[in-house]
């Protein structure tokens, strides 16, 4: 873990010198390149995020001033460095002073930074579609999962905690075109037997959400999911480790990680894929089941003129 000497050669990597001939990035940028790389909660981002609005403050203040300061424990922010490599708060601090320094020094105004951080934010997700864009150039996987999505009666969506709503909309869009739908949002023994019953019933595929922070309730349901017989279709942001590896096909997709909570404009266009690829798979049956909804729609006025 970088401490004194290491941490100031950690900031001296991201800090151009004089004679160096790259022109210096933005302190606040010099911030994120510590950042970077590391897949930080929610309460961590609170941390990471005040001392990029705060730079030249939060690099001079103790722990305590700063845990006062975001409005976290002590402990928080010590597992906040750690969590970066450091072996501790004042090593982290030593790494941002003289970036700290350089920005009182004269670099662009961290105020301004600030002004942009939700553009930086779009800037993000925008290089997530990029990535999801050069994967579906290929569309043979999509396709043949979206055929075996649309044959599975019924078909279960399983999504927990923070993906529950990855879920309910994958499932809400897949009931307009597919017979029987069944979404699982609660784990434990309720998850067990959703899936149990969806596989006596004839089901052979569940489609899986598993955004960060990826909960062990999502990987015990898969493997519940394997164990009664069913098939697991994965969408993650995740390329390798255990849920990858227990599911029968996984699909990745980066979340937007510069804000507090993720963001999921690639997942959400992916999941949009496959439900096109659905759709395809069986364009009579999704035809007539269109027409019937649009049909009970207008009986029961369920939306607004526009």
């Amino acid at each position: 873990m970088p401490s004194g000497q290491q941490a100031r050669a950690q900031a001296a990597a991201i800090t151009p010198g004089r004679g160096s001939a790259e022109p210096a990035s933005a302190p606040a940028d010099r911030v994120r390149a510590l950042f970077g790389g590391h897949r930080l909660s929610p309460a961590q981002r609170r941390i990471a995020q005040y001392m990029i609005d705060h730079l030249t403050e939060a690099a001079f203040l103790s722990i305590t001033d700063l845990a006062e300061r975001v409005g976290v424990s002590q402990p928080s922010v010590t597992r906040f460095a750690t969590s970066l490599g450091f072996s501790g708060f004042p090593a982290l601090r030593e790494a941002l002073q003289p970036i700290a320094l350089s920005a009182v020094a004269g670099s662009p105004d961290v105020r301004e930074d600030r002004r942009n951080e939700l553009q930086a934010a779009v800037d993000a997700e925008i290089d997530n579609l990029e990535s999801l864009r050069r994967v579906l150039a290929d569309t043979d996987q999509v396709l043949d999962m979206g055929r075996e999505l649309a044959r599975s009666v019924p078909l279960t969506i399983l999504g927990l905690r923070i993906s529950v709503s990855l879920a309910e909309y994958f499932a809400y869009a897949a009931r307009r075109i597919h017979p029987d739908v069944r979404v699982v949002t609660r784990g434990g023994s309720v998850s067990y037997d959703a899936l149990l019953q969806a596989r006596e019933a004839g089901g052979t595929w569940v489609l899986a959400f598993a955004m960060p922070r990826h909960a062990r309730e999502t990987l015990a349901a898969i493997r519940a999911a394997r164990g009664v017989g069913l098939k697991v279709a994965l969408i993650t942001d995740l390329a390798l480790g255990s849920l990858v590896e227990e599911a029968d096909v996984a699909f990745t997709a980066g979340t937007g990680s510069r804000l507090v909570f993720d963001s999921y404009a690639a997942p959400q266009l992916l999941s949009a894929s496959l439900l096109q690829a659905m759709a395809d798979a069986d364009p009579e049956r999704t035809q007539l089941r269109l027409e019937g909804y649009e049909q009970a729609a207008e009986q029961h006025n369920f939306f607004l003129e526009d």
